[in-house]
Order: C-alpha cells, then sequence, then structure tokens
C-alpha cells in the first residue's frame, strides 16, 4: 500500500485541500483501496478543528467533501507511517526535516517539487486565493497519481 501525508502549517486550508483532491484523484484511477492518505500541520493551533471554511466551500464547488477531516499536527510516527511526506512549502519542509528521525524511511519533499514552486498560503486572503490553490493541489494531485503509477489495474 502507498501511503502519503500533506503537510502545511495549520493543517486547516492547503494540506487538508490538497488531501481531498489526491483522494479524489485516486478514487477516479480506482485506486483508493491502495492509498492511505492524511494531513497534518507542523503546528499544532488548530487540533481537532475542521478545515477552514473557505477551503471546505471551494472543495464543495468541486465536488469534495473535506467537512469532516479534522486537524491533527505532525507526529514521529508519520515518519514511519507514510512513505511519502509532502511540504506545501519550503518552511514546512525545513520543520519537516528537523522533527525527522534520522533512521525515518519517509521520503520530504515538496507537494509541487517538479514545478520548483511552494504552495502559498491562502488563510490571510480572501476566497479567490482559495481558488488559486485549489487549482494548485488538484494539478498536483493528478500529476502525483500519475507518478505514484497509481491507475487503473489491467
Amino acid at each position: 500500500m502507498t501511503s502519503v501525508l500533506f503537510v502545511c502549517l495549520g493543517n486547516i486550508c492547503r494540506s487538508p485541500l490538497a488531501e481531498g483532491a489526491f483522494r479524489k484523484a485516486v478514487e477516479d484511477l480506482g485506486a483508493g483501496s491502495r492509498v492511505l492518505i492524511d494531513s497534518a500541520g507542523t503546528g499544532g493551533w488548530h487540533q481537532g478543528e475542521a478545515p477552514d471554511p473557505r477551503s471546505i466551500a471551494v472543495a464543495a464547488r468541486n465536488g469534495i467533501d473535506i467537512s469532516a477531516q479534522r486537524a491533527r499536527q505532525v507526529v514521529k510516527a508519520d515518519f514511519s507511517r507514510f512513505e511519502h511526506i509532502l511540504a506545501m512549502d519550503s518552511s514546512n519542509l525545513t520543520n519537516l526535516r528537523k522533527l525527522s528521525p534520522a533512521e525515518a524511511p519517509a521520503r520530504l519533499r515538496l507537494f509541487l517539487e517538479a514545478e520548483g514552486m511552494d504552495v502559498p498560503d491562502p488563510y490571510y486572503g480572501g476566497p479567490a486565493g482559495f481558488e488559486t490553490i485549489f487549482r494548485m493541489v488538484m494539478r498536483g494531485a493528478e500529476d502525483l497519481a500519475a507518478e505514484l503509477g497509481l491507475g487503473r489495474r489491467r
């Protein structure tokens, strides 16, 4: 089973959207049962909270329900539980590298590493920023599914 953890700062905006987008991408490919998908934050301020209402709204407008997700903070066990830990930005990647045990098998990288870009935090902006982020993470989720070879079995 492939396992992927998406990580941003508080786990209420970007990483819940990435989790929802990737879940949709793999389900559309018929691979949902073969992938463990989750999201977390490097900070714990929002633990137990639902995603930001703007994230929930943009996901819903695109046929994805993330309303049941709850924020959580990255824990040491994540570095063994997940093969791929994908940071939304360089700052969170730096924090993940500091948290990661030396022997951890997880591959840490930027979510949009192939594009060489961060997913900007839309928290302090308006709904248009969430639309932009959603398009970025949906494209990234589809690319990740292809990269991981999660297409339909023949």
